[in-house]
């Protein structure tokens, strides 16, 4: 459905069309105050919505607002008279209320059925509870309202239900009056001071648990924190609510940003489209982002808490206080809340290994993107439904240009822009343009080339290569970018790019730098303006090797002139922790991509040894630099993507470093096997995720198995446990069914490890999993209406199974699409995720990428596909 801040030029909302930024045009109406009252019941919702209008644009005659099929329009009244028939137009798409006057109020009436709603989107029912989802167009499903972020207006709330069934009411904004009504029902009324887009509106009535604590603000300010969850999972609610209070403090001492309400709510909820909402004063979160225990979480796990819960609190201003104009703008919240988030977590726990974790994300997720046919900017161009773009380009990319441009200007003055970017702009809803000028006009730079990163799409390539000419070194950088649909030929990148220097004895060097760079610490900074720049580093001693693109410095595609014997050097001796992981992964690569080089590969296993025994590095540095590329990283490098090579390849070397290195991978793990009580201080965290990764290794070894059950059995925590039992699904041991069996049987009662369970086995790389998997979809637990269910077990073996999915004949691809047809009828949102995997066939060989296309086309022939399915299908045959 189309976005009415981007209609045609006639003014009625068209569907199924592309909506275009260059279309934008101010609202002919704005809201000034909004009530509602929702009065809920066991088959139904009735919703009254009184509006106050006012015009904006004179030559506006009709006021048109946006609207949905699912749900029947029962009054209509301006300034308290009722209109008939002939004085508004309804249609599936929105109504329009005839000739209105410059100001007035607006009644509307409506009959929601939230219990058959399986789209998630708007008002809708999940286990016992009524909850909405709003972003980005869920509102126009609970009334007729201008449905666009750019119009903003307070709202009061009166929430009616049966108080035994639902004893729980909430809104957003601050709690006013509440009590007792006829026939066992109650009311609690709920006031938002703050002007905000109708995307962030939120209810959430039922019979919930809470876990509460208060919170004083840096100016004395008392705010209440409420963590609502299942009676029974209260004290999995601990972590997170733990983390919204040091998610409170750090936004307070890094931003000087403070809470503005009286109370700050999270509700988890089973079924859920998204991770969770930022709603303003009442965040709705997937129950897999809030409920965590040792019993039941992973390390990971707990992390993904905490990152999400300050994701969502820290849109309280990168997102909710100040908006987005349009949905073209979705970057300007998501991928600075993003960088802010990634801050967080790397301020509060191991900066380095939140680095590597955040650059393996983009590369698994955002490069594959840029590499196919959906392609886009991060603040793209055009859509034809805005769910589809809540992509990992938005996010992650958008997160990373961020991230560049506190590179280019540094924190002083990063913090400035944002300090006035907030002073000019609270309140409003503003476009990618006003953050990024705030940013020149606090520093004094101009960011004008920089701009192309929101225009453009694709990953830039860069290359190095090093010109010695005495004690000089000149680095010959150059730039290019592969077109990507609609964009055959890209402009000059402006990007920030990190060297260092390491001598040959392992010591950091910082020669001067003739040609323009700035040394801090022992990191140059240098700027990339142009597709070919060389710059010359003085009196660099013979034998110091470059270290290049340090931290990720840029989101691009490196390509340099480095030898094995000089990864390995970088593997032992780069101060960079990214870097020195970056140079493991390129040697290991090297070896895996070009197998029949024996140098090659001797020299990675001297890097590998010496790291295996390397008592002097950080514990969780090791077991990043001991881990080889993924499959899905291999097949990023390869022209042609053969997953089942990749994978032979790869686990064949797995046993024969293993081999090779068994008495000392056994004594490693043993050290670090001692059971002790399970804490999530950074040091335990590191050294179990070294004991898991020499497990993988160890496991393929005589007497492999022995040492995975012991740990599967004996584990005290959930991080161990299902180290072991991802091994134990992808093996032939003879207990495997057992244990499978067995740890469905223990933790049925629990649906987040239930989904652990289908999704270690989707990746199982068994050449019975894709069978498995197809059984696993008629099992009692498998519910396909839950998001999280189908991703655990779906998307887990289309998007992490490459081996598996890739099956030769195209059966995974056959499975998926089957699978996206049946859950499209039911949640459109969800189906359209799972469509990216079968669209990147232009790399894959022949036989595989014909296979894939005709999924595709499978999937296009269903005459009842939706919008959202057939928008991205479509586009992924372009």
């Amino acid at each position: 459905m189309v976005d009415a801040s981007l209609a045609a030029p006639n003014g009625k909302p068209t569907e199924n069309r592309e909506i275009y930024l260059s279309d934008y045009a101010p609202p002919d109406f704005g809201v000034e105050h909004i009530s509602l009252v929702f009065r809920l019941f066991n088959d139904r919702a009735e919703v009254t919505a009184v509006c106050k209008f006012f015009r904006k644009n004179d030559q506006a005659i009709d006021l048109a607002l946006d609207g949905s099929p699912f749900m029947e329009l029962t009054e209509v009244a301006l300034d308290g008279s009722v209109l008939a028939a002939n004085q508004y137009i309804i249609s599936d798409a929105g109504l329009s209320v005839r000739a209105v006057p410059d100001a007035f109020e607006l009644r509307i009436k409506t009959t929601l059925k939230p219990h058959d709603n399986t789209r998630l989107e708007g008002l809708y029912f999940s286990g016992g509870n009524f909850c909405t989802q709003c972003e980005a167009q869920g509102f126009r499903h609970i009334t007729y309202f201008p449905d666009r972020p750019d119009v903003l207006a307070t709202y009061d709330v009166r929430l009616e239900a049966v108080k035994a069934d639902f004893p729980l009411l909430l809104a957003n904004g601050n709690p006013g009056l509440s009590g007792g009504l006829a026939d066992g029902r109650h009311f609690a009324e709920w006031h938002d001071p703050h002007p905000k887009p109708c995307y962030l509106f939120a209810l959430v009535a039922g019979d919930l648990a809470c876990a509460t604590s208060q919170f004083t603000t840096a100016s004395g300010r008392d705010v209440t924190l409420n963590v609502y969850v299942e009676p029974g999972d209260v004290d999995k609610s601990a972590h997170a609510l733990a983390s919204l209070e040091r998610s409170m403090t750090w936004d307070e001492e890094r931003f000087g940003l403070e809470y503005d309400l009286d109370v700050y709510n999270i509700v988890a909820v089973a079924d859920f489209n998204m991770g969770a909402m930022e709603n303003k004063g009442l965040n709705i979160f997937n129950t897999k982002y809030v409920l965590a225990s040792a019993d039941t979480a992973t390390d990971v796990d707990f992390d993904n808490v905490e990152a999400v819960i300050g994701h969502e609190y820290f849109h309280n201003w990168t997102g909710n206080r100040v908006t987005c104009r349009d949905w073209f703008q979705l970057s300007l919240k998501e991928g600075l809340t993003v960088f802010r988030d990634q801050e967080f977590s790397s301020d509060l726990g191991s900066r380095a290994l939140k680095r590597l974790n955040d650059v393996r994300a983009l590369r698994m997720l955002q490069f594959s993107e840029d590499a196919g046919p959906l392609a886009h900017p991060i603040r793209p161009e055009k859509y034809i439904e805005i769910n589809n773009f809540y992509t990992s380009t938005i996010y992650n990319k958008g997160a990373e240009v961020i991230r560049m441009m506190h590179r280019l200007l540094g924190e002083v003055a990063f913090r400035r822009g944002m300090d006035l970017y907030f002073e000019r702009h609270d309140g409003q809803a503003v476009t990618c343009e006003d953050f990024i000028v705030a940013m020149e006009d606090a520093s004094g730079r101009s960011l004008k080339q920089f701009r192309l990163w929101y225009s453009q799409a694709g990953t830039p390539r860069v290359s190095v290569v090093r010109e010695r000419n005495g004690s000089d070194v000149g680095l010959r950088i150059q730039q290019d970018c592969s077109p990507t649909p609609g964009q055959n030929s890209k402009k000059d990148f402006h990007m920030p790019f990190l060297i260092g220097w390491i001598s040959s004895e392992g010591i950091p060097l910082c020669p001067p730098i003739e040609t323009g760079g700035k040394w801090s610490n022992n990191d140059c900074l240098i700027e990339i303006t142009r597709q070919d720049q060389t710059f010359v580093f003085k009196g660099v001693p013979e034998g110091a090797v470059v270290s290049l693109h340090r931290d990720f410095s840029c989101p691009v595609k490196l390509e340099d002139d480095l030898n094995a014997e000089e990864y390995a050097f970088l593997m032992a001796h780069d101060t960079d922790p990214f870097s020195r992981w970056e140079a493991a992964q390129r040697l290991a690569s090297k070896v895996l991509l070009s197998t029949r080089n024996q140098v090659i590969k001797e020299t990675f296993k001297r890097a590998f040894r010496a790291t295996l025994r390397d008592k002097e590095t950080d514990v969780a540095l090791i077991g990043e630099l001991l881990t080889l590329p993924s499959e899905i990283d291999l097949g990023q490098q390869s022209a042609v993507f053969d997953p089942l090579a990749i994978h032979q390849c790869r686990q064949d070397f797995i046993a024969e470093l293993a081999y090779e290195n068994a008495a000392e991978l056994l004594a490693r793990y043993t050290a670090l096997s001692g059971i002790e009580l399970y804490s999530l201080d950074q040091s335990q965290k590191a050294q179990r995720r070294l004991k898991n990764i020499l497990l993988s290794y160890i496991a393929v070894l005589p007497g492999g198995e022995k040492l995975v059950v012991d740990q599967y059995s004996q584990a005290n925590n959930m991080t161990d446990r299902m180290a072991a039992l991802g091994l134990i699904a992808s093996s032939d041991f003879e207990c495997r069914l057992r244990i499978l069996d067995g740890f469905y049987q223990q933790w049925q009662g629990n649906a987040l490890v239930v989904d652990k369970w289908f999704a270690v086995q989707a990746m199982s790389s068994r050449t019975d999993t894709l069978e498995r998997v197809k059984e696993l979809t008629n099992h009692p637990a498998f519910f396909i209406q839950n998001p999280n269910r189908v991703r655990s077990l779906v998307s887990s073996f289309s998007m992490l199974n490459q081996v598996r999915f890739h099956e030769e004949g195209g059966e995974g691809y056959r499975f998926v699409s089957d699978m996206i047809i049946a859950i499209d009828v039911l949640n459109p949102q969800t189906a359209a995720r799972m469509i990216a995997p079968i669209g990147r066939w232009a790399r894959m060989q022949k036989d595989a990428g014909e296979h894939m296309q005709a999924a595709l086309k499978f999937i296009l022939s269903n005459n009842r596909i939706s919008s959202d399915v057939r928008e991205l299908c479509s586009k992924s045959l372009e």
